[in-house]
């Protein structure tokens, strides 16, 4: 039977529930943490402390947390995580209850939060191919169907949900967050158990740490999977920065047409999502990568010279389409060509740089804004994404991610993965008949 009529095994409807319950949590308190800030200032600089401290765990602990991750057993690692976060958010809800809220609590929150997210994400990310086999079209539907479900949870249901529940009592979203946390875990608690990583004895975890991220710099096709979101991540984080402020004085819109505009966005990531196996299958994974990059490039530029919001909100969608696909696309092929025992490593590498360019993204904007005019941060964003897609097209082209898969598919793991059956019966046939022999040669 082919991969491509394989069924999903159980197991991962229980993952893709959990994950789905956790996001719709992720998205309420995305909404509520900085309403809840808002809350208690209006100093734009104390709010962004609140924003930017759930990011900086991937800048500091990024890498060894997936040297952490490929020591610790993955299944164990995502509900342990669960469970603390889900303990983590009694306390601001207890503050809030108390009228004992601050801005330190909550920054301190959303790092420890962040933390939690690093750990169980990058975990995650390690389990799903042991799960599935590392079989190629399978990591493609259900990368599909996780993205789809986190964009929808996450992107449109979770924050207006926060919203609606901070009308209730400032400490209600904690709680439903919390809520969601503990659900999760009980489901990931019910997951199958995975073949713990080879221990690599008489290694730091420094050591390990660096060796991960040497993984990814000396493979040409990992470093291109990865310097598309770090590049892209700048070029959308610039964009972001300026984008409300686009849409007010270019576009004449006002705060219900600007969330209409994120709305088109988040539509298109989840069309995006949708097809993006259809686009592997039709023009191979990395002509794919190729063609989803150029496209997010293209609709920035016309958004840039979008006249009314029809067309901008359309520009939108055709980005988030192409940014649905990629992110369905890339984690798949990663998951499947990389070694379980370096799985951890190289995903929360990856993730770091995407997590580390994004500052820069946000100060580029701004700066462009300020020193030029509101559109030319747009510009700079598409040039920088066609630029982009033209640099790593040959890092991660049909040729290469063939090549990938032909080396990952005889080795991939085979010190982690129990001896194929075969192989264990032969053995145990030929050690009864060294033992006959034995017993023969001592009774003789």
């Amino acid at each position: 039977m082919t991969s491509a009529i394989r069924k999903l095994p159980t197991g991962f409807g229980r993952l893709w529930t959990a994950q789905t319950v956790s996001s719709l949590g992720d998205g309420v308190s995305h909404a509520a943490l900085p309403l809840l800030a808002l809350t208690l200032t209006h100093d734009p600089m104390a709010l962004a402390v609140v924003t930017a401290a759930g990011t900086l765990p991937w800048l500091i602990f990024g890498v060894l947390g997936g040297a952490l991750v490929d020591r610790w057993d993955r299944r164990r690692t995502m509900w342990v995580m669960d469970v603390a976060r889900a303990a983590l958010l009694a306390i601001p809800a207890a503050a809030a209850a108390l009228d004992m809220l601050s801005i330190p609590l909550l920054a301190a929150v959303a790092f420890l939060l962040g933390i939690g997210g690093l750990f169980f994400d990058t975990a995650a990310t390690a389990y799903l191919p042991d799960l599935l086999g590392r079989d190629p079209a399978l990591l493609e539907r259900a990368n599909s169907r996780l993205r789809g479900t986190q964009t929808a949870a996450s992107g449109f249901a979770g924050p207006p949900a926060g919203s609606a529940l901070l009308a209730l009592g400032r400490a209600v979203p904690l709680v439903a967050d919390a809520v969601s946390f503990a659900l999760s875990a009980l489901l990931v608690r019910s997951l199958p158990a995975a073949p713990r990583p080879v221990p690599q004895v008489q290694e730091s975890l420094l050591r390990q740490a660096r060796a991960g991220a040497s993984y990814v710099f000396r493979n040409q096709l990992l470093l291109g999977l990865a310097l598309r979101p770090a590049v892209g991540n700048i070029a959308f984080l610039a964009v972001e920065t300026v984008l409300a402020l686009f849409a007010h004085e270019r576009l004449g819109i006002g705060a219900f047409g600007f969330g209409l505009l994120l709305t088109a966005e988040a539509t298109g990531g989840l069309l995006g999502a949708g097809i993006a196996s259809f686009l592997g299958r039709r023009l191979g994974t990395g002509t794919a990568l190729t063609c989803t990059a150029a496209v997010e490039g293209l609709a920035v530029l016309g958004l840039a010279f979008a006249p009314n919001p029809y067309v901008a909100g359309l520009a939108l969608a055709v980005c988030g389409a192409g940014m649905g696909a990629t992110m369905v696309l890339a984690p798949s092929l990663r998951q499947t060509i990389v070694p379980a025992h370096m799985m951890g490593r190289v995903a929360s590498t990856s993730r770091m740089l995407s997590m580390c360019a994004a500052p820069f993204g946000a100060f580029l904007g701004g700066w462009l804004a300020t020193t030029y005019d509101v559109r030319t941060p747009l510009y700079a964003s598409a040039a920088l994404l066609l630029t982009m897609t033209a640099v790593t097209a040959t890092m991660t082209s049909n040729r290469q991610v063939e090549a990938a898969l032909r080396a990952a598919a005889p080795v991939a793991d085979d010190l982690d993965r129990p001896l194929p059956r075969s192989l264990v019966q032969e053995a145990a046939v030929q050690e009864t008949a060294v033992q006959d022999s034995a017993k023969a040669l001592s009774q003789s």
